[in-house]
């Protein structure tokens, strides 16, 4: 088609040459911005396609019993967080307002007059409107589906109703804008390229809140404050959601770019692939020295962990620093998550350790690793500490993750402190015994467990902190 464009323009040359000079202009314009739409059309696809990365790593992590529940509230909380973000969200974070939120473009009707009237922030990119607010809607659905890490396997259906509504429109808004949308953090230079901070550590707060109110999971912790093992029931259900995610995150960074013609986001995914690369090998390593074997899924949360560390520094490093900061993720992550285990923290999907650590880590990086070349391309922030910034840029992230930490954990701890008064967060001990399939469903995601079930019903299950099997899971008696 291009080419056929450009035979057509040539032709047009020769037959009318005083007027070829702005129809070729237009017509090279026209070419390029639907090449960026299309590009940026498949990223919003790749985006929105990791919601099944995440209920395949989600589902592989938790046990048979709740496998139902917990791929099928993925499609249930992405179709409450597209209705908030379409009603209130996207305007409360793109547009135009103060530098606390933004106060136009609710409702959002699609049409590039109501993006000219609201929404400044994005005019930056000439793709049209609509596909840049389905690109962002993948974010805050990743988002989200980060957050419901920390509640898995005892929390109700309807909380994820309630607090999936209020993250939308409350929580995620705001830093969104913060850092995104035209806010002080923006106004001050934050480098936070696709999101570290905005889409992976306000996610991880609110999962590290949730797990806190709602407190471990039965047979997680003996009487002596000793861990056990709950294995999830399906590795590689968990290897094939992160394969599934390391490839949407070229969607996520390098979509970023919101175009593709002047090939920037073949860089951003050159970066992108190199972190995950040495999150991965350096998880396994690592796991090795410490453990005496290799720990599979310590290499899965190194993959991510290198991802979400990346996020924000993928369009201001060097391959070489992308390497690192993969690298120091992997192997912060893997020790940070056995500490948090210690402490009584039951985060069934590690998703602080893995989105949270990780991600303070991916923000602070660019302060230390941005090169001047890059940031001056994209335009945004002062280079790194070891490029001659000093610690001006350093400085910045530092203050926007405590601002954005702080805010995330207040009220995410006050709404579901609210709800847990209100109406209740966890389920109750026999129906988190049977299982979330059965008890909020009726029906089991493995219809074979009803089955065995029904043939001993002889059988009925211990609820009792101390005395499970080596998995954690509540042991089985005679009656």
């Amino acid at each position: 088609m291009l080419l056929r464009i450009l035979a057509s323009v040539g032709l047009m040359s020769l037959l009318f040459p005083t007027t070829i000079f702005a129809a070729d202009e237009l017509t090279i314009a026209q070419v390029a911005n639907a090449v960026d739409a299309t590009w940026v059309m498949v990223a919003a696809i790749l985006v929105i396609f990791m919601q099944a990365g995440f209920a395949l790593v989600e589902t592989g992590s938790t046990r048979m019993k709740n496998a139902g529940h917990v791929a099928g509230k993925t499609i249930l909380t992405f179709g409450i967080c597209s209705l908030a973000f379409w009603a209130l969200g996207f305007g409360l974070t793109f547009g135009d307002g103060n530098s606390l939120i933004g106060l136009t473009g609710f409702f959002f009707d699609g049409t590039e007059e109501q993006a000219a009237a609201a929404y400044s922030s994005l005019a930056f990119s000439s793709i049209p409107v609509g596909l840049k607010f389905l690109f962002q809607l993948g974010f805050v659905g990743v988002s989200l589906a980060i957050a419901w890490g920390g509640f898995a396997e005892r929390a109700k259906l309807s909380v994820y109703f309630v607090f999936g509504v209020l993250y939308t429109i409350l929580i995620y808004p705001v830093v969104g804008h913060w850092v995104w949308g035209g806010g002080w953090l923006a106004e001050l230079g934050m480098q936070d390229f696709a999101g570290s901070t905005v889409v992976h550590l306000q996610g991880a707060i609110a999962a590290l809140v949730a797990t806190l109110l709602l407190k471990p999971r039965i047979g997680k912790y003996n009487r002596d404050g000793s861990s056990n093992l709950i294995p999830g029931h399906n590795q590689v259900y968990t290897v094939l959601g992160v394969i599934i995610l390391w490839v949407g995150w070229f969607g996520f960074n390098a979509g970023s770019t919101l175009g593709s013609t002047n090939g920037f986001f073949g860089y951003v995914a050159l970066t992108t692939n190199l972190a995950a690369a040495a999150g991965a090998v350096a998880a396994m390593v690592i796991s090795w020295i410490v453990m005496g074997k290799a720990d599979i899924p310590a290499m899965l949360n190194g993959v991510l962990a290198a991802l979400v560390a990346i996020t924000a520094a993928c369009a201001f490093v060097e391959p070489w620093a992308a390497v690192v900061i993969g690298a120091v993720a992997g192997i912060v992550t893997f020790f940070t998550a056995i500490y948090f285990d210690r402490l009584g923290i039951d985060d069934p999907v590690y998703a602080f350790s893995v989105h949270g650590i990780a991600g303070i880590w991916g923000t602070l990086s660019t302060g230390l690793f941005a090169t001047p070349k890059l940031v001056e391309q994209v335009g945004i922030g002062a280079p790194g500490l070891f490029y001659g910034g000093g610690l001006g840029q350093l400085g910045v992230q530092a203050l926007g993750l405590a601002g954005s930490v702080l805010y995330v954990f207040i009220v995410s701890y006050v709404i579901l402190g609210i709800m847990k008064a209100v109406m209740g967060l966890r389920v109750t001990e026999e129906e988190e015994v049977v299982g979330l399939d059965l008890s909020e469903h009726g029906s089991y995601g493995y219809p074979e467990l009803l089955k065995q079930q029904h043939a001993a019903p002889h059988l009925t299950v211990s609820t009792k902190q101390e005395g499970g099997d080596l998995s954690g899971r509540p042991t089985q008696t005679l009656t």
